[in-house]
């Protein structure tokens, strides 16, 4: 009975990637591929998901709050993120539905830790206080280097108060995510963003056929 339920369970998987590795583009192919074969699925994006969490959201991207301190930015964050999996992500995985989330707690790590220097043990100590064991089954990270990644973000439209950061946040950025894939391969798949569109979304539907492919 209990491999039953575990059996009926969706699967979580978010996607990660600085600032001009495609993430919103390639979200909408993710979601439509996984639809093709059949999946149920719940689009979603952090800081957000929720009523609450989009306030956050436009708190923390709001460039004007250049007072905010980096635990402030950090404990908001993890608000946003408590509600988030109490309210859509937890809901739409018992019901057997695969979530897609535009980033999840690995960026907290990536920019708040690698990009702000927060300790990561303080990071993993609000993870597992508010997501107990919940971990995404697979985390897809758009790589690219910073300053492509950066001059293909500056056509974007205004940067917001992430965006305007200096390269080397950024660096320390992308140094975290790379380091967080090497620790973690089993749940991470990088994708490399540098090359053409068409091609990225070659290489994430060869990722995605084995993926599902898996029991």
């Amino acid at each position: 009975m209990v491999n039953e339920i575990f059996s009926m369970r969706g699967r979580f998987i978010s996607l990660e990637g600085s600032e001009g590795s495609g993430k919103s583009t390639n979200l909408e192919y993710i979601q439509q591929w996984l639809m093709q074969v059949g999946k149920e699925v719940v689009l979603t994006r952090e800081p957000g998901g929720t009523s609450l969490g989009e306030s956050i959201r436009e708190l923390l991207l709001d460039k004007k709050q250049t007072a905010m301190l980096d635990d402030t930015e950090l404990l908001l964050m993890f608000t946003a993120r408590a509600q988030h999996i109490g309210e859509v992500i937890e809901p739409a995985l018992a019901a057997g539905k695969w979530v897609l989330c535009d980033r999840f707690t690995d960026a907290t790590y990536a920019y708040q830790g690698g990009g702000r220097g927060i300790d990561t043990s303080r990071i993993a100590s609000l993870e597992n206080w508010v997501q107990g064991d919940m971990r995404p089954d697979l985390t897809i990270l758009l790589d690219i280097p910073v300053e492509q990644g950066l001059k293909r973000a500056s056509q974007t439209g205004a940067p917001d108060r992430f965006e305007q950061e200096k390269t080397a946040f950024f660096e320390r950025v992308r140094a975290k995510y790379l380091e967080m894939a090497t620790l973690e391969s089993n749940r991470y798949r990088v994708i490399d963003a540098t090359p053409s569109l068409a091609q990225v979304q070659q290489s994430i539907d060869e990722m995605l056929t084995a993926y599902v492919k898996q029991p």
